[in-house]
């Protein structure tokens, strides 16, 4: 069965991460990154994985599991290296309703976390169905090298640009065949050659062409 792939606003929601590893680390601070409250569940943790702890949204309770814990969450993920609890945490998941990932159990998750290229606000996401993730991190590799930031700063050229096409063109046609030709390969190859002010200008001009 195919998943079905978002991207998901968390901020200000409520996220339980139960586990001290160094994999409850990398989870925590993508969460945390994301905006949202992170509630960490852990009877012990190391000098380290406290230092990861300490920003705003992130609570940090010194404790062993317990499904009170979950109470109002939207996701759950399980990191913990004893296997019978994290069934037990995808277990009260389920009778609550909230989404769990059981870190290296793929049959027990119900979403998967994707190998992220980032660059700027361009985001791309590699998933391998939960069926390899290392997989995932090798393509991810590859992407990284195709993508540079350049691509985030024409990402941040396309943002303010496609806000003038709607102010400024009426027809849905004509914007979207503006847009289209700015999003090209060609767009952004002279968007390198030429820098942000020379692409922006022939940006305008091509908008003014339609709105003439």
């Amino acid at each position: 069965m195919s998943r079905y792939p978002i991207y998901l606003e968390l901020k200000g929601r409520r996220v339980v991460v139960v586990g001290a590893g160094v994999v409850a680390a990398r989870k925590i601070q993508t969460l945390s990154a994301a905006g949202a409250r992170v509630v960490v569940v852990a009877s012990r943790v190391s000098a380290t994985f406290e230092h990861t702890c300490q920003k705003p949204n992130i609570e940090l309770i010194m404790a062993s599991y317990s499904k009170d814990y979950l109470a109002g969450a939207t996701l759950a993920i399980a990191a913990t290296n004893d296997l019978k609890l994290n069934r037990q945490i995808y277990e009260d998941c389920q009778q609550l309703e909230v989404l769990c990932n059981v870190v290296d159990n793929p049959e027990l998750c119900d979403f998967y976390v994707p190998a992220v290229v980032k660059r700027g606000d361009l985001q791309i996401a590699v998933g391998t169905d939960g069926n390899c993730p290392a997989y995932a991190g090798h393509i991810r590799q590859k992407l990284e090298e195709i993508f540079t930031d350049a691509h985030g700063r024409f990402l941040g050229e396309l943002e303010i640009i496609r806000k003038q096409i709607i102010a400024d063109i009426g027809d849905p046609a004509d914007r979207k065949a503006v847009l289209g030709e700015l999003v090209r390969e060609k767009s952004f190859d002279y968007f390198i050659k030429n820098g942000p002010d020379a692409w922006r200008k022939r940006a305008k001009n091509m908008i003014t062409g339609q709105t003439a």
